[in-house]
Parts: C-alpha cells; structure tokens; sequence
C-alpha cells in the first residue's frame, strides 16, 4: 500500500496554496495510484510514478482550511492522509492614503483581509513592491513614483499577491498628483484684503495657498479656486511689508515660490 510523505504545492513550495495549483505528493508504493482524494473530492492524477503523484487543486476546494489528501490505487487501497492547506484569497479595502505625490511615491497601508502569505504589492502601471507583512488585515510598503507621469493626476489599482492569489484589480485605488506651479500672480503687489490671482498648471485638489513675508514668517490664505490652472487667494493680515512669496501645495507637493510684495 501507498506510504505518502510529504506534500508540496509547486507554486508556493509548501503544503499550502490555492485551487489551480499543482502539487507533488512525494512517497513510496504509489505507481498503482488511480485516484487522489482532495477530501470528499476524487481527483485525478496529472503524473504517477513509484515515489510521485502529482494532481491539481480543484476549483470545488474549501476558500481556505485544512484538507486531508490521500491517494488510492487501481485495487481500491488507501494511504495515509496528510494535510494541505487551501489560502484564502486576498481582498483590499482601502489604503491609509487616497493620493500621492507623483515624482516621489510615499508610504501606503493597505487594508483587507488574507495578506499573511503576501510577498507583493503592485500599484497600476507603476510598479511592483516586495512585501512581508505580519498581519491578517494590513501591510505598509513605500509606492514608487510614477516616474514621465503627463497627466494632472492619474487613478492606479492596488493590489497584492499571495499564496491564495491576487486581489481583484479596480477595488482599491490610489491617484498620484503631479506637482503644481506658479507661473504669474496679478497683481505682484498688495495688502491684507486683496484679491490676488494666481496663475499657473497642476492646480488639481489645491489645499493650501501660503504666503510668506519679508521676516520669512508664514501665513495661510484663504482662496477660491476658478479653474485647473487658476486660483484667487486673499492677501492675510499679519505679514511683514516687503518682498516675499506665495506657494500653492496639492497632494502632489509644493509648487515652486512665486515672488509677490507685502504693502
């Protein structure tokens, strides 16, 4: 009678993995082996020889938990059983951040369930990163920047592979900004109160408007945005008179410092 020791899944080189696998079931006594019981489940042998079967997990296998695999021969013997352990798949539900600057990438958690056998996050078009994570429901990995990004902003999926497959691709997103910049203000001059328009491309998701004074003090402005490219900040109280700045910043960053004079 077939002896069976050991089992081992050729994607994840254990005894665990997914429906769609392949796996060696290594032993002695099993060139007679007919039938591979996945549990309830009777599977046929993909290759048998003395010492090795091997067969495919089956799409009826459990989500996740642990299966007893045996094999039978052409006389209707049984070996011993020993466990496998289907992975669940991998699901996202979220990450900490909704967008990222696009010349630097940054830190990212992603949230979900089943990540434990992760070893990568892929985000879009952008690029892989190898990941350990130590918990069922998150992992932190550093995005990589979207390096000849043209668009204002662009939409990426995240997703993770692991020893029970990939994520679905479209459930969790994260957008990368590029950063903006100030290319005129008008007028270049003014005093708390005035209205001062401020030209420039990227004004995507504008958050804050900062003027700075000739003490190199700060003070924040508050501003309505009129377009993609155009935004009108009110000049704030409390500044210095002289020659200062103003800076506009989105996720993508801060622009670039425009030079405008306190009055």
């Amino acid at each position: 009678m077939a002896t069976i020791t050991s089992l081992v899944d050729t994607t994840t080189t254990t005894n665990q993995g997914k429906p769609g696998d392949t796996v060696q079931i290594n032993g002695t006594a099993m060139a007679t082996t007919t039938r591979v019981n996945f549990g309830s489940t009777a599977v046929t042998p993909t290759g048998v020889t003395a010492t090795q079967v091997t067969f495919v997990v089956p799409s009826t296998a459990p989500c996740s938990g642990q299966v007893a695999v045996s094999v039978s021969s052409n006389t209707g013997a049984t070996s011993n059983a020993m466990p496998f352990f289907v992975i669940a798949t991998p699901t996202t539900t979220g990450t900490s951040v909704t967008c990222l600057p696009a010349a630097t990438g940054g830190s990212v958690t992603l949230f979900g369930t089943n990540f434990l056998t992760g070893n990568q996050v892929t985000v879009g078009s952008v690029g892989n990163v190898a990941v350990t994570p130590t918990q069922t429901s998150q992992v932190t990995f550093t995005a990589p920047a979207n390096a000849g990004q043209v668009a204002d902003v662009t939409t990426q999926a995240v997703t993770i592979r692991t020893a029970g497959g990939t994520s679905t691709s479209g459930t969790t997103m994260v957008d990368y900004y590029l950063a903006p910049a100030i290319t005129s203000v008008a007028p270049t001059s003014g005093t708390a109160g005035d209205s001062i328009v401020i030209n420039g491309t990227s004004f995507i998701g504008v958050d804050t408007v900062t003027f700075t004074d000739s003490a190199d003090d700060t003070a924040t402005a508050v501003f309505t945005p009129i377009g993609d490219d155009q935004l009108v900040a009110i000049v704030p109280g409390g500044l210095a008179t002289g020659a200062g700045t103003i800076t506009v910043h989105t996720c993508g960053g801060d622009s670039n410092d425009q030079a405008f004079t306190v009055t």
